[in-house]
């Protein structure tokens, strides 16, 4: 039997990188084959080329035996490739069938694309509502518009880019029930994640890039998470040391009541948010992207002060009127979700970025001047502390790779020793190498008496993390529960919900 999918000495050079050097591998019909690597080891430039969005330099694309040059997506299509995008592409103020028609080459007659709407969801367990508007479904819900608009083209191979970064754990088992009855019908899948207990879960082989290049095969079913992301850095990983146990001191952040209204067009409000974290102490904030985590950064950060109501409390001192710099006096550090153009700006050196955050904690400035050594030596010291692979302090910002953005960003802020911390999504997009290092910088930022509030899409990191979680859906957040002994179900039916459906956690 041919392969479905077969790549000979595939190679792809960009100015100054080789993104893929010499790639060989193949996925046989009926497969769910895990592509698995670090940010950079060339995953995505890959299926780009398998996906006809980018042509290769060299080597030479097999698609049911016979040799292919997939010169675009609809290309692809025609041949019967399909995929998933991490990033879905849909307009939020239309309705599920015509984001579906607005996908598809070459559209049937509204009703009998209906007709065969349904009968995809129907045959796939993807309830869904042809004419719903999208700014009302969860993300699991928008996700599957996608899934229903790949299976029409009828695909023999799908591709799915980080799947389950954004879905509820009940979500993720309907997304692996729909993708092992795919695999059963004949249809290859190329599985992209960074979540390695799910590859063991789902996948029955896998290919590991590393640099460019083709560093190992497996079964992911054969090994454990840690000899998988070891294979991925070419290294050791080392396991977080926990903090000592150790009785929790004084409330550092408090928050009471706390409402605020969302950003347009679609954000969500904030709803008589209450929660309080101590010295020593790890916070963790669960919920579905689109839930209100954004505004509550803007509010806690003191970026937004208009339609705020509550209190906010920071030490003794009541801080909801005050803005950012004076927040930042009294110990508090933020680091947002996004990287580029909010926690750092691309085009000034990570010098002049240390100064953006840090000038008063660290005496970067004084009497209205800046004093650029000063600004220098602690750029120097982020770097050297939070091992970031960078030219220097004088390196743009842009210039760094995501992740080593990201650990200069959260070494900017844990540098400054503050007695609170909030962070959104701390290693979003980060391999697994620098997500241990910036979550033991965390744990260890806590065992020296800082109160930590961890918001983020990954469930598997906060139960890592913290010591206590809360969920945050439409705005409010559910109770705290202790991580030791909690329901996964219960939090997972918290995340889920969301946008107009009944709450799941109420009926639970």
């Amino acid at each position: 039997m041919a392969h479905r999918l077969e790549l000979r000495s595939i190679s792809k050079r960009f100015p100054g990188v080789v993104a893929n050097d010499d790639i060989s591998f193949s996925v046989e019909p009926g497969r769910i084959h895990a592509l698995l690597g670090e940010n950079g080891a060339g995953k995505s430039t890959l299926v780009k080329i398998i996906y006809g969005v980018q042509q290769a330099d060299e080597g030479t694309m097999l698609f049911d035996g016979r040799p292919v040059r997939v010169g675009s997506p609809r290309e692809a299509r025609a041949l019967g490739i399909g995929m998933v995008f991490q990033h879905f592409c849909l307009f939020e103020a239309m309705t599920v069938l015509e984001n579906v028609a607005l996908g598809m080459d070459d559209p049937p007659p509204r009703r009998e694309l209906e007709a065969r709407v349904r009968e995809v969801m129907t045959a796939y367990g993807l309830g869904l509502d042809p004419h719903r508007e999208v700014h009302t479904l969860s993300v699991g819900e928008r996700q599957r518009i996608e899934i229903v608009r790949a299976l029409l083209g009828k695909p023999k191979l799908l591709i799915m880019d980080e799947p389950t970064s954004v879905l509820t754990p009940q979500e993720v088992e309907a997304l692996f029930a729909v993708l092992r009855q795919l695999a059963s019908e004949g249809c290859s899948i190329l599985y992209i994640s960074h979540k390695l207990g799910e590859i063991k879960a789902l996948c029955t082989s896998a290919t590991i890039l590393r640099g460019g290049r083709v560093v190992a095969s497996c079964d992911p079913r054969e090994e454990t998470a840690k000899s998988m992301a070891e294979l991925m850095i070419g290294g050791s990983l080392k396991a977080l040391k926990p903090k000592a146990e150790g009785q929790l001191r004084e409330t550092r952040l408090s928050v009471e009541a706390l409402s605020a209204p969302g950003d347009p067009p679609f954000g969500t409000s904030l709803k008589d948010v209450s929660f309080s974290v101590r010295s020593g102490e790890i916070l963790g904030i669960a919920g579905v992207a689109g839930n209100g985590q954004n505004e509550l950064l803007e509010v806690l950060s003191g970026e937004k002060l208009n339609g705020v109501s509550g209190t906010i409390t920071i030490g003794s001192a009541r801080v909801e009127r005050e803005g950012v710099s004076a927040r930042r006096r009294l110990g508090l550090a933020t680091v947002p979700e996004e990287r580029n153009g909010h926690a750092a700006v691309p085009a000034l050196s990570l010098a002049e970025n240390a100064i953006l955050s840090a000038r008063a904690r660290k005496g970067l400035s004084h009497g209205g001047l800046i004093r650029l050594k000063a600004a220098r030596d602690y750029a120097k010291s982020v770097i050297s502390a939070f091992s970031v692979k960078a030219t220097g302090e004088g390196a743009l910002a842009g210039s760094l790779s995501g992740g080593n953005l990201q650990k200069f960003i959260m070494g900017r802020e844990i540098g400054q020793e503050p007695s609170v911390l909030v962070v959104s999504q701390p290693t979003w997009g980060v391999d697994a190498g620098a997500a241990g290092f910036i979550r033991q910088a965390m744990i260890d930022l806590a065992a020296r008496g800082a109160a930590i509030v961890v918001v983020s899409q990954d469930l598997d990191e906060l139960l890592e993390l913290c010591d206590r979680i809360a969920v945050l859906n439409e705005g409010r957040l559910s109770e705290t529960m202790n991580v030791k002994g909690i329901s996964i179900e219960r939090v997972g039916l918290l995340m889920g919900g969301v946008h107009g459906e009944p709450h799941a956690a109420e009926a639970a």
